[in-house]
């Protein structure tokens, strides 16, 4: 999830006196201080649900429902690429979705290994920019993206680029990668996140340089 900030509570219709968040507080939990969202949308799976929680399949379609468009995608993608769902029930997930929300469908691909690599995936689309992911180089290693045949881009975080000995790998790496000729792009996580524009406009600068 890109904003797991809020307390997502499913309801049933028949629960009015509860709707209105601050009612749903004051009755569910006094103890949180969270923004809650409540759902009153149809379980499609109620058997399912166990106490305290609804089922992983409409917690993911409620999640798309509550997301952005990319937002949504992103969790997609980690659902596939972590073996939660399979393709056929994540097809499922669109049957039980109005129609808007299917062409997001055909953005997924759960081969990201993580939200912002989906979310730059998404990005280089926009750009029009040619892309493979998860690319194995001689003397290099596997990279995120290797756009247009040029650039690396490596989707860097906290948890796995933290440290001197990591970053110490990380730059004998892109010496490799020079040498092959490659450019590397190693935007943060928080910034593909966060601040997306100040990506994109990172890679349109890298492009337009190249065409120059």
């Amino acid at each position: 999830m890109l904003d797991a900030d809020a307390l997502h509570v499913h309801l049933l219709r028949t629960m009015s006196r509860l709707r209105s968040p601050d009612d749903a507080r004051r009755t569910l939990d006094a103890r949180t201080r969270r923004g809650l969202v409540l759902h009153w949308w149809p379980l499609s799976r109620p058997r399912e649900v166990l106490v305290g929680q609804v089922g992983l399949f409409d917690a993911v379609v409620q999640a798309v429902r509550c997301q952005t468009p990319r937002a949504a995608v992103a969790t997609l993608d980690s659902v596939l690429h972590l073996g939660i769902l399979t393709w056929d029930e994540v097809r499922d997930v669109f049957t039980h979705l109005p129609a808007r929300y299917r062409p997001l469908l055909r953005l997924v691909d759960g081969i990201a290994e993580s939200g912002p690599e989906t979310l730059v995936r998404l990005m280089l689309r926009q750009l029009g920019l040619r892309y493979e992911a998860q690319v194995e180089i001689a003397g290099v290693g596997r990279v995120d993206f290797v756009v247009e045949g040029w650039l690396i881009i490596e989707c860097d975080s906290k948890e796995f680029h933290e440290g001197w000995a990591k970053q110490r790998r990380d730059r004998k790496r892109d010496l490799a990668a020079a040498r092959l000729g490659f450019v590397t792009l190693r935007p943060l996580a928080e910034d593909v996140m966060y601040r997306p524009e100040e990506v994109l406009d990172a890679l349109r600068g890298l492009a337009r340089g190249r065409r120059r």
